[in-house]
C-alpha cells in the first residue's frame, strides 16, 4: 500500500432534488446524482461546492458529503461473501 493510500479518508458526494428544502428526503432516488468518490474531505468539498453552485437556482437541489471512511471498518465487518 502506498503512503497516500494509508492516509485515504474516503468521502462520497451525492445530490439531487429533495421533497422539501428542509428535509433530506430525495424526490426520486433513481435521479440521485453520484458526483464522485474522493480521497479526503478537501477534495470532496471542492466537488460539492461546484455542484451546489451549479444548481443554486433550484431551492430543492441539495448535495451532501458522506464521510464513508467512518462507515467502513473491515475489522468489524462480519458479513460473509
Amino acid at each position: 500500500m502506498t503512503a497516500d493510500a494509508d492516509h485515504q479518508l474516503l468521502h462520497i458526494v451525492i445530490g439531487g432534488e429533495l421533497t422539501h428544502p428542509d428535509k433530506p428526503v430525495f424526490r426520486d432516488l433513481k435521479q440521485v446524482e453520484f458526483v464522485g468518490a474522493f480521497p479526503n474531505y478537501e477534495e470532496a468539498r471542492k466537488a460539492w461546492k461546484a455542484r451546489a453552485q451549479a444548481t443554486v437556482d433550484n431551492a430543492h437541489m441539495r448535495y451532501f458529503i458522506l464521510h464513508a471512511h467512518r462507515l467502513i471498518d473491515p475489522s468489524t465487518d462480519k458479513h460473509e461473501h
